[in-house]
């Protein structure tokens, strides 16, 4: 078993909002005078970003792990 195999939707949101978060954060570090729709376009990439990068993570864990497959 994996460390992530029993993570729920909380856990998947909260890294969602972190992403976009923190894709905000770097925007402001980059460009202090960004208007608000720059801003909102970082968070939206952020919160995208994260699931994306999360799905690729999970595939890479589950790859080796053995099918279940029921022969009842």
């Amino acid at each position: 078993m994996t460390l992530f195999a029993n993570r729920g939707k909380t856990m998947g949101l909260l890294n969602e909002v972190i992403g976009a978060i923190v894709a905000e954060e770097a925007l402001d570090k980059m460009d202090p005078d960004a208007n608000l729709l720059e801003k909102g376009a970082a968070l939206v990439a952020g919160f995208v970003g994260e699931n994306a990068i999360e799905g690729e993570i999970d595939k890479l864990l589950h790859k080796d792990a053995p099918q279940d497959q029921d022969n009842n």
